[in-house]
């Protein structure tokens, strides 16, 4: 296992830092290793959290944790893929899906709904675009509000695996 290619930051030892790290520690029970990371740009921690808890509170979790385990995969992410399997189990995701995610393969064992929001995670981080064929399956399912949040989180994920990616942040 390779360090971060950043330092992190050990909880407790930039007085600056310590109401941010009493919001972090509130919000995820712990201060993980990526905002150990993040911990060094305080702004930028702060508008992580803020935007990725807004994310992770607009759609059903099953579905919220269904494309993030597609996205983690895709992007090579292996930190966020086992960060959520736990999340994921909790949602109803069951191991044989959770395999199939892990291996690149959709399982026949998702609903059609599950299907296509893994279609779009897949157009989302592979090709950026979203096909207007593939835009117009979805709209009879999700209205304005959904459509913004299931495309939101998708996109923030995407930023997450690929932070994590780049700054070789691991377990």
């Amino acid at each position: 296992m390779s360090e971060p290619r950043v330092p992190t930051v050990v909880p407790g030892t930039r007085p600056e830092l310590a109401a941010l790290e009493q919001q972090i520690l509130q919000a995820r029970g712990r201060i993980s290793t990526l905002y150990r990371v993040l911990l060094n740009s305080a702004p930028i921690a702060q508008g992580w959290e803020a935007m990725l808890s807004a994310v992770r509170a607009s759609l059903p979790a099953r579905l919220r944790e269904l494309v993030i385990l597609r996205i983690a995969m895709l992007n090579g992410a292996p930190y966020e893929f086992d960060a959520h399997v736990p999340h994921a189990r909790q949602a109803g995701v069951s191991d044989e899906v959770i395999a199939a995610l892990r291996t690149g393969t959709v399982s026949q064992a998702l609903e059609p709904l599950d299907r296509l929001a893994l279609e779009l995670a897949d157009a989302m981080t592979r090709d950026v675009a979203v096909p207007d064929a593939l835009y117009a399956r979805l709209e009879p399912h999700f209205d304005a509000q959904g459509l913004v949040e299931l495309v939101a989180t998708i996109a923030a994920y995407n930023m997450v695996s690929r932070f994590l990616v780049a700054l070789r942040i691991e377990h």
